[in-house]
């Protein structure tokens, strides 16, 4: 791993980089869609980052169990990124306290 390059696909193809990823990009779209519950939206972004990273890393001829485990893996994901978020937050509310 090269300290060159903040995100790569490797990165990206990993649990914890796709969780940190989902959970900034949430954060940051959240008041765009303001109608749309954060949960959905995580999971939306979860798994277009999942069947983007997954297309990149192994292209798209990928068996089809691959593509079968990305909602999978977007609800997995989604779930982490929401509940780091919100770990943060407690903590945060905690040592204000």
């Amino acid at each position: 791993m090269s300290l060159n390059s903040f995100l790569t696909w490797e990165i990206l193809a990993t649990f914890a980089g796709v969780a940190a990823c989902t959970g900034l990009l949430t954060q940051l779209l959240k008041g765009v869609t303001a109608k749309l519950p954060t949960q959905w939206l995580s999971y939306i972004i979860a798994a277009v980052l999942l069947v983007i990273t997954t297309a990149a890393t192994g292209g798209w001829m990928q068996p089809w169990t691959v593509w079968a485990l990305v909602p999978l893996n977007a609800a997995l994901v989604s779930l982490a990124s929401n509940g780091a978020y919100e770990a943060i937050i407690r903590i945060k509310d905690g040592q204000q306290a």
